[in-house]
């Protein structure tokens, strides 16, 4: 699934193509999708200008003067910029057209989302799937003292706490095994006994992870392509942990471990990462 680095560095790509210039028409190709399209969107903003693009969570939020298109990538999704005569693909649902730029969704699972949140309905971030998101992860109100105070008294584990999405958003599983290893906290530690020293270990090993998997252009997907159509460099293949059950530890050469917790496989040391 796209995951933060994946949905901001299409965030990024797709933040220097379009705001401040007009939408010359928008296409809905196949309106079913994880929830269904809005049948009136393609109306609603062709004509319109782009004011800017943002991102919450795994988001992105396409702004205009009138209101926001909210984007989901799904499980396999991908936004990118295609030429103005190229050929649409199969699983290519909609079409976003400038006069200087074109812009595909590309998703053959159709998990994703293409929704629209209306500026007199008040800020998008009161929409019903933002508004119960967590802080994200490179704000500077992501400290330890605050993922310290969110996981007092809770009982779930420390990963499903960070994969939940409602303390910090972008910490997917790959991401979550990474950050846990290098804080060195065992991903089933219940969270409201994770202290706040190692909480301070935490958000340092959360911000880097995913600043490594920016750098990288995206992991989770070996056929992920970004918003100017170019693959990410796979940040996993320098995974310490993910993927890496059996192998060597690269601190203590114990062999990695794999588990399943809610249905997604973790990595872990069970030396370094002792409970």
């Amino acid at each position: 699934m796209p995951e933060l680095p994946e949905v901001e560095t299409t965030r990024r790509g797709i933040a220097t193509i379009m705001p401040g210039h007009v939408l010359k028409q928008f296409f809905v190709y196949e309106p079913r999708m994880r929830w269904p399209v809005p049948p009136d969107i393609e109306q609603t903003i062709s004509g319109h200008e782009v004011v800017s693009c943002e991102r919450r969570g795994k988001y992105l939020l396409i702004n205009f003067d009138h209101g926001t298109q909210i984007i989901h990538l799904g499980m396999s999704g991908s936004l990118r910029r295609a030429g103005l005569d190229e050929p649409r693909r199969k699983h290519d649902h909609a079409e976003w057209l400038f006069d200087h730029a074109r812009f595909l969704l590309h998703d053959p699972r159709r998990f994703g989302a293409i929704l629209w949140h209306d500026k007199a309905r008040g800020p998008v971030g009161t929409h019903a799937l933002l508004h119960k998101l967590g802080i994200e992860p490179f704000d500077p109100l992501f400290t330890g003292a605050y993922l310290h105070r969110r996981l007092h008294a809770r009982t779930l584990s420390i990963k499903q706490a960070l994969l939940a999405g409602t303390i910090v958003v972008g910490v997917g599983n790959i991401y979550a095994s990474e950050s846990l290893f290098r804080a060195g906290i065992n991903p089933l530690a219940a969270a409201g006994t994770i202290s706040l020293q190692r909480c301070h270990r935490l958000v340092a090993a959360v911000r880097q992870t995913l600043s490594e998997a920016l750098a990288s252009g995206g992991s989770t997907l070996r056929d992920y392509v970004n918003a100017t159509g170019e693959a990410g460099a796979y940040f996993d293949i320098y995974a310490a942990v993910y993927e890496k059950a059996g192998r060597p530890c690269s601190a203590c050469g114990t062999p990695i471990r794999r588990i399943v917790q809610g249905q997604r496989a973790t990595y872990y040391c069970p030396t370094c990462q002792r409970r």
